[in-house]
C-alpha cells in the first residue's frame, strides 16, 4: 500500500468487453491491475453455438491483449451463462466445446453458473457445469439471482454443489451476495462475492456493513463492470468508504487484494 491506497487491487467479476479503453487506463491509474472475466449474457440471447465460440475468442485471444496495452492482467472464466440456460440443445453443444477453452492459459475455470429464474431447465445445465468442474477439478464462480428469488436461488445452488461429493466449497466463490445470503453463503463453507453497483446489488457502504457484521474471512467485492449502470473504480470507494470507517489498512488490502488472490491462486494459471 501506498499513501492509504491498496496497490494491486483484484476485481474478479468485471466484463471488460463492454467497456472501453478509456476504462483500463483509468482503472490501471488507480490500482486495479489484475481482473477476471467471467463469460455472460451479451445483453441478448445468443441463439447458437458458434455465436458462444466468438465469445469465447473474444474473452481468450482478444481481450487479455487489450488490458495488457494498459499494463492489466485479464483472466477470464468459461461456462454458457444461466440467462441463456432454458435452450438444452444449445446448451449441449456450447458444453461439448467448452473444455477446448478451459485448457486456454488465461481461463481459472467455470464460471459465471448459477441461476436465472431459478427454472428447471437452469438447473440442469447448472447440473452440468458443476459436473464438468468437478471432472477437471476447476475453480467455480457463481451468479445468483437478483431480487427477491435471491435466497432461493443461491441455496437451490449450494443444494447442487453439494450435491457433487467431488466439489470443495473452498473452491466456489458465490457471487452478487448480500445482507441475507452471505452468512448462509460462508457457514457452507463457500467464498462469497459483493457486487458494488451504484443503484442495485450492493453499494460500497453496504459492502463495508457486510465485513463489519461478518468479518473478512473468504469475502471478496467487485464491481462486475458492465453495459449497465456500473462503475470499474467501484471497489476503490468501497475501500475509502472502510478507510472512513476507521478500518485498518491491513484489513482493507485483505478484502481487495489478499482475499482475491487467495482463492483464484487456487488455479496454477492465476500469476496475478
Amino acid at each position: 500500500m501506498e499513501g492509504g491506497v491498496v496497490v494491486n487491487v483484484i476485481d474478479a467479476h468485471m466484463h471488460m468487453v463492454s467497456r472501453t479503453t478509456d476504462d483500463y487506463r483509468l482503472m490501471a491509474a488507480a490500482g486495479i491491475r489484475t481482473i477476471t472475466e467471467p463469460a455472460f449474457w451479451a445483453g441478448f440471447d445468443r441463439g447458437s453455438a458458434q455465436a458462444f465460440r466468438g465469445y469465447f475468442e473474444q474473452l481468450t485471444v482478444y481481450e487479455p491483449k487489450r488490458a495488457a496495452q494498459f499494463g492489466v492482467r485479464h483472466y477470464t472464466w468459461m461456462c454458457l451463462n444461466p440467462k441463456e440456460a432454458e435452450d438444452l440443445k444449445l446448451a449441449e453443444e456450447v458444453l461439448a466445446f467448452l473444455p477446448e477453452y478451459l485448457d486456454r492459459p488465461t481461463v481459472l475455470g467455470v464460471g459465471e453458473i448459477g441461476l436465472n429464474k431459478n427454472s428447471k431447465n437452469e438447473l440442469v445445465v447448472l447440473e452440468r457445469h458443476i459436473e464438468l468442474a468437478a471432472d477437471r477439478d476447476e475453480l467455480i464462480l457463481v451468479h445468483t439471482p437478483h431480487l427477491e428469488d435471491k435466497l432461493k436461488g443461491t441455496r437451490m445452488i449450494m443444494d447442487a454443489l453439494e450435491n457433487e461429493p467431488r466439489i470443495r466449497p473452498e473452491r466456489v466463490l458465490i457471487d452478487h451476495a448480500e445482507e441475507h445470503t452471505a452468512g448462509e453463503i460462508l457457514d457452507r463453507g463457500f467464498w462469497a462475492g459483493l457486487t458494488l453497483y451504484p443503484v442495485s446489488k450492493c453499494s460500497p457502504a453496504r459492502g463495508a456493513d457486510i465485513v463489519e457484521r461478518f468479518g473478512d474471512e473468504r469475502i471478496c467485492m467487485n464491481s462486475a463492470a458492465d453495459w449497465g449502470d456500473s462503475d470499474p473504480l467501484a471497489t476503490l470507494k468501497a475501500a475509502d468508504e472502510m478507510r472512513r470507517r476507521g478500518h485498518p489498512e491491513a484489513r482493507i488490502e485483505k478484502v481487495f487484494a489478499g482475499n482475491p488472490r487467495a482463492f483464484l491462486s487456487q488455479c496454477p494459471k492465476f500469476k496475478g
